[in-house]
């Protein structure tokens, strides 16, 4: 981040040199700004140590909150538009039309997460919608407090369902032994020919796309309540914890990485 604003304030500084001294700067044949006027090169100094604001000028971002009112309290989570555009778009489309409330948060494990956002108290199933592209080589991790998608096995098969990490969980990350599309359309192929060839490379990894900045005793409370396995589901609360509403908040405005 650093780099990046460095070479944004040398970038205004020559920007302000040129546009400045245009009769007395030329760029030489090898590409090196060559000047004889030290007044002008002492003045931009002089301007710079002044107004270091009008250089030091940052990127700025809004990154949008949601507040998800469930049956043991409140939930806000920041979501990230800038390293996860796609899946913050998806998850807003499904607060906006309303499709979360009454679905339950139907898988909860201590010291790992908790799941939501496709079952209803009755377990029937909310309608999918579609699947989006994986962003887990997104450069964001699985840690304590983010919020990321749940997916099937397939790499770009997540949906709506999504989860809160309540611990680091590195094995759930993307990694540079990730397996890529390629090698997952390679294994299918394999498969349709009888072929069951061991995967040797790792998760594709779960996307994050926001974190949790206030409500994570909620979460943490959600996380240890009595579960049973009912149907096919494991790991199902014995009293179900709704979601009872989300509701978009203020977007807050934060420097872009």
């Amino acid at each position: 981040m650093q780099a990046a604003l460095h070479s944004r304030v040398l970038q205004r500084l020559l920007t302000v040199i040129v546009q400045s001294n245009r009769s007395t700067l030329s760029l030489g044949k090898q590409g090196f700004l060559a000047s004889n006027s030290l007044t002008t090169v002492c003045m931009l100094l002089s301007v710079f140590v002044l107004f270091p604001e009008y250089f030091m000028q940052r990127a700025l971002a809004e990154q949008p909150r949601v507040n998800i009112s469930t049956s043991l309290g409140n939930i806000v989570v920041e979501l990230d538009a800038d390293e996860s555009p796609l899946g913050v778009a998806n998850f807003l489309k499904y607060v906006d039309d309303g499709s979360y409330v009454g679905t339950i948060f139907h898988r909860v494990i201590p010291d790992f997460l908790v799941q939501a956002g496709g079952y209803r108290v009755d377990l029937s199933d909310v309608e999918k919608g579609d699947m989006i592209v994986n962003e887990a080589d997104n450069g964001l991790f699985n840690i304590a407090g983010t919020i990321a998608y749940a997916r099937n096995d397939e790499i770009d098969s997540a949906g709506r369902q999504f989860f809160i990490n309540t611990r680091d969980n590195a094995s759930l990350d993307h990694s540079p032994e990730s397996c890529s599309r390629k090698d997952e359309k390679s294994r299918l192929r394999a498969l349709e020919r009888g072929l069951n060839k061991p995967q040797t490379c790792q998760t594709f990894g779960y996307a994050v796309f926001g974190h949790v900045v206030s409500g994570m005793a909620v979460v943490v409370t959600m996380s240890e309540v009595p579960t049973s396995f009912k149907g096919d589901m494991a790991d199902l609360p014995d009293i179900p914890i709704t979601i009872n509403a989300m509701t978009r908040l203020k977007a807050v405005t934060v420097e872009s990485k």
